[in-house]
């Protein structure tokens, strides 16, 4: 049975927001980012990253680096206590608007093809898949699914 939708605000990660972080992403990923890596990012003009807050703590991230005219999402992660319950979609919309406000004409991502509940989320808000990447992740082998998703002129939004 499906959660309720959260009542969610998304805002721009801060360096306090990484304790809530680190637990999401060890939770989250076979092989996590590290803290520094994290800390690197938000110095980084080339990326930016947000959070979604539920109930006054942080339950969800993502991040996209700019690159040209597109935007290349790095990650996104919900608590597992908030898995299901639209907050991963709230993110990725925060994310292409994010890309959008830059000029930004289309929203890549990887995935690894075993992540089901991933692959229903991005086929839900049509990203569709542009190739694979062979033996992409390095902790298991597994090929990466390439996805992407064109996104309107700010002015047809």
């Amino acid at each position: 049975m499906k959660s309720a939708p959260a009542r969610v605000r998304i805002r721009s990660m801060r360096r306090e927001d990484l304790d809530a972080v680190m637990t999401i992403e060890d939770a989250s990923f076979p092989t996590p980012w590290s803290r520094q890596s994290y800390e690197g990012e938000l110095d980084n003009p080339m990326a930016h990253y947000v959070t979604a807050e539920c109930e006054g703590m942080v339950v969800g991230y993502g991040g996209v680096w700019f690159i040209v005219d597109e935007g290349h999402i790095t990650n996104v992660a919900v608590h597992p206590m908030w898995r299901g319950r639209r907050i991963g979609e709230k993110l990725l919309r925060a994310l292409e608007a994010i890309v959008q406000a830059r000029g930004g004409k289309r929203i890549t991502l990887e995935v690894r093809p075993s992540n089901v509940a991933a692959l229903r989320l991005y086929r839900r808000l049509h990203y569709l898949p542009l190739g694979l990447r062979r033996g992409y992740y390095t902790d298991t082998g597994e090929d990466a699914l390439v996805m992407a998703r064109d996104l309107l002129p700010r002015s047809e939004v």
